[in-house]
């Protein structure tokens, strides 16, 4: 390890998806709102994935549920469902998560790479993993969740 990496810190939102916490750079975190007050348009011929378009702030978003993206289980939305809104590189979308945790500082050396198999999110999707105390964070890629929305593409299989 070197002294440059010794005592950085990343600051993470942390947030839940069926039992399973993870965590994305809270640089790329505009906002947490709430589902249930949101109204979330639908549009014809997206990926299942994406649930449809938001107007938040005058901004029309694209709104992703990772329980969708990461096939896993799906839900009914309750008063815990969050939106995350994200901006990469000028690109906006929404993230639907089942709960938002919390904000913590994780220190750059506890982040560790994908292990061969992380619960059931494709690896493709995971940037790392960190061990905080007897916590187990799975750091999102988040270029690789978006990817086929801001490329107008659609990998829906």
């Amino acid at each position: 390890m070197s002294a440059g990496t010794e005592n950085k810190m990343i600051k993470t939102i942390v947030f839940q998806l069926l039992d399973k916490e993870y965590a994305i750079e809270v640089d790329v975190v505009q906002s947490i709102e709430k589902l249930l007050l949101m109204t979330i348009t639908r549009i014809p011929g997206v990926p299942s994935y994406v649930k449809g378009v938001i107007n938040l702030r005058g901004m029309v978003t694209p709104i992703v549920d990772l329980r969708t993206r990461f096939d896993l289980p799906v839900t009914e939305y309750d008063d815990n469902t969050r939106i995350i809104i994200v901006n990469l590189e000028n690109f906006d979308a929404g993230l639907i998560v089942d709960d938002a945790n919390d904000v913590i500082d994780i220190p750059a050396d506890a982040l560790e790479s994908q292990p061969e198999v992380v619960g059931s999110v494709e690896s493709d999707f995971v940037a790392g993993v960190a061990k905080i105390d007897k916590r187990l964070l799975v750091m999102l890629n988040l270029d690789h969740v978006l990817k086929p929305i801001r490329n107008g593409q659609s990998d829906d299989n």
